[in-house]
C-alpha cells in the first residue's frame, strides 16, 4: 500500500510526542501491509465523514485516511477523537 499525506496530517504528525510518533510509525508499517490487520481496528466513519477511515495507533490516537485505490491512500489527519470534526 502506498500512502500519500496531506498537510495537515504533516502539520499534526509534527506535534505528537515521540511515543506516539514511534507508535504511528509501526501502526503504518502494519497497515502498508494490510490496511485491515485486525490490530488497526481500522474501520469507516460515517455521517459527514462518510467517505473517510480511520485506523488506530493507540486508543486515544488515530490515523484518518481515504483509499485514493486499491493500492493507494492518503492520509488526512493525525489525532485524538478531535478528528473527526
Amino acid at each position: 500500500m502506498k500512502i500519500k499525506i496531506t498537510p495537515l496530517f504533516e502539520k499534526h504528525y509534527k506535534k505528537l510526542s515521540k511515543d506516539i510518533k514511534e507508535r504511528a510509525k509501526e501502526k503504518e508499517k502494519l497497515f502498508r501491509e494490510n490496511p485491515f490487520h485486525p490490530l488497526l481496528n481500522t474501520h469507516k466513519l460515517s455521517g459527514k465523514e462518510k467517505e473517510s477511515w480511520v485506523f488506530w495507533i493507540t486508543y486515544s490516537y488515530r490515523i484518518k485516511f481515504i483509499f485514493l485505490n486499491n493500492d493507494e491512500a492518503l492520509f488526512l489527519d493525525v489525532g485524538t477523537h478531535g478528528i473527526y470534526k
